[in-house]
């Protein structure tokens, strides 16, 4: 592949860069930014070989271009490209949300021109260029939702520049993808900024931030993404996402209401059996489903482990007990 371009030299789109000069030098990159000075910033980094200064020049004679900008500013930019794109031309992105991306490319890039929707599923909560880096989406699934009419040297392609970058495909349905991420990425986002704003407009809040450590930031690190991001992520998957809050209401009414009946086992079940099966999961990774094991379903190890561990929580706590009514009967 001769030339490829990067629209958007932010975290994401500096870090395809990066990746892709590291892996393949021979390619030639024109990188364009919002700003001029990121572009000559990535060029002095050596992670661009050429900075247009208009879409016209970028994306003219481009085998590839990959849209890395937010979300809201690709209908737009595809339109301004259209023109200028040669045929057999591949676009790809790197949106968060794939439904919307697929239908704006669908009405504004010509016929001849190939879309593969792309969804690396890597990031950081630090924006800009100056956050990238070649590794990031070394292991990392990179969700691949070709339009219905891309060849098949089109979506080869673009596995190949997530494989370059040292990702994984995943193929996946634009609209089941948009379900999905909104569950794992859209309502994390969600609720790391409302815990923040929860504690942050509370009236002891300058007591509670001179008591907050590792927990409080680990699980509000996402609160410190870029508010655009969040915007657009929003704008484009709404439903979804309302789907999930819903969801995640519903289970943290459940937690309330076992906290609330006080019953020990059941609060100790309802911490010890999400340990388990988040530890199993980033030891295993993803769980197959049962059809794609082709065998019947069997008890898990995690309900062994979460029975002893049930039982030996619970024996514990039956000794401390025990313990405690008889240092109170020495003392009397």
């Amino acid at each position: 592949m001769g030339r490829i371009t990067i629209i958007g030299l932010g975290v994401i789109g500096g870090s395809i860069a990066l990746g892709l000069k590291q892996a393949a030098k021979e390619i030639e990159i024109a990188g364009v930014s919002r700003t001029p000075e990121t572009a000559s910033r990535a060029r002095r980094a050596g992670a661009i070989d050429l900075e247009p200064r208009s879409i016209e020049e970028a994306v003219a004679g481009a085998q590839m271009v990959i849209l890395a900008s937010p979300i809201l500013s690709i209908a737009p930019l595809m339109e301004a490209m259209a023109p200028h794109l040669s045929p057999d031309t591949i676009v790809t992105d790197a949106a968060s949300t794939k439904g919307v991306v697929a239908r704006w490319a669908r009405e504004k890039l010509p016929a001849g021109v190939h879309f593969v929707g792309g969804h690396p599923m890597a990031g950081k909560e630090i924006t800009g260029f100056d956050a990238a880096e070649a590794e990031l989406f070394s292991g990392k699934p990179w969700v691949i939702a070709p339009s219905v009419d891309a060849p098949e040297a089109a979506v080869n392609a673009v596995i190949g520049l997530a494989e370059a970058l040292g990702a994984r495909p995943v193929f996946m349905d634009a609209e089941e993808h948009d379900a999905y991420v909104a569950a794992v990425s859209h309502l994390p986002l969600t609720v790391a900024s409302a815990l923040f704003s929860m504690a942050f407009e509370s009236q002891a809040w300058p007591e509670l931030a001179a008591l907050a450590s590792s927990g409080f930031r680990d699980t509000t690190r996402l609160a410190s993404g870029a508010p655009e991001l969040a915007h657009d992520i929003v704008q484009t998957n709404r439903r979804n996402l309302l789907h999930w809050i819903d969801r995640f209401q519903q289970e943290l009414a459940r937690y309330r209401n076992v906290i609330e009946s006080g019953d020990s086992r059941a609060i100790a079940e309802l911490f010890a059996k999400p340990q388990l099966e988040r530890d199993n999961y980033l030891i295993n990774g993803p769980p197959k489903r049962e059809s794609e094991r082709g065998e019947a379903p069997r008890i898990g190890i995690s309900d062994f482990l979460l029975g002893s561990k049930l039982a030996d929580m619970m024996r514990k706590q039956e000794d401390i007990i025990k313990a405690s009514e008889q240092r109170a009967r020495d003392k009397r």
